[in-house]
């Protein structure tokens, strides 16, 4: 069943010079518990249509349903990651984590009482009064993750969540948030420039043409590996077939 459809998106930026094509009647399928990666060259749009998703564009034309309502400005219904933590640095962890509910006036007893699970789950309970300076790369990734999820959204986009972080870090980091929302039981959609990342964390990938974007391919990935992680996928031997065809796939052309 589908959690989230894109339906003949377009999109358009307008400048007084010329006005520039970013997405081209693109239509995708998000099925309601699964990670799916969007991939595509730089620049090719793969982070305007993440904001249009979000609800912070207005598309040129086309929609965005989510559980079959259409999206048409920010919702709690939708989480959103980027790529940098963005933690406030005078915020202690808990603190941090609180500043959706604040804003949505949300903050129950239920609700922290779940904060508090989660940072006892997932292995930060004991930093809950730490200051993010005081915590690793990938502690802080974990911690925005989990500021994320606990506006409960019912998708989670997640745009180049790894990119700021070191190979090493970047492989146990990836392995902790997967689990976290496959845990968590989250539909999640993320952006990423990185072949082997899409492969290993995603049931399938899809693939962007250059700017303006549009649908090339989906690939659906399945793994001869038992109990799948992403660390577990890349030791798969249909991996590297799969980072071939999508490689292949990918509007770069070097010279």
């Amino acid at each position: 069943m589908a959690k989230l459809i894109i339906e003949n998106l377009s999109m358009i930026y307008h400048t007084i010079e010329a006005e520039t094509k970013a997405v081209d009647n693109l239509s995708l399928e998000v099925l309601d518990g699964e990670f799916l990666s969007i991939i595509g060259p730089s620049g090719c749009g793969k982070s305007t249509l993440l904001s249009v998703i979000a609800g912070l564009l207005q598309p040129s034309s086309g929609r965005v349903l989510l559980d079959d309502m259409e999206i048409t400005k920010p919702c709690s219904k939708v989480g959103y990651m980027l790529q940098r933590d963005h933690l406030f640095e005078w915020r202690n962890i808990f603190s941090n984590i609180t500043l959706g509910l604040e804003i949505q006036r949300k903050c129950s007893k239920e609700s922290l009482l779940k904060i508090e699970r989660m940072l006892e789950k997932y292995g930060l309970s004991g930093f809950k009064n730490y200051y993010p300076h005081q915590l690793s790369g990938g502690m802080r990734q974990r911690v925005a993750l989990i500021r994320t999820l606990a506006i409960d959204p019912d998708i989670l986009l997640l745009d180049e969540p790894f990119a700021a972080l070191d190979y090493q870090t970047k492989l146990a980091v990836s392995e902790e948030v997967y689990k976290i929302i496959k845990q968590e039981g989250k539909t999640a959609l993320m952006v990423t420039h990185d072949i082997s990342e899409a492969i290993a964390l995603s049931d399938r990938v899809a693939v962007l043409s250059k700017r303006p974007a549009k649908l090339k391919n989906i690939y659906d990935i399945k793994l001869s590996v038992e109990n799948r992680t992403p660390l577990k996928s890349r030791e798969a031997p249909e991996f590297r077939h799969y980072f071939n065809a999508i490689w292949k796939e990918l509007d770069i052309h070097v010279e």
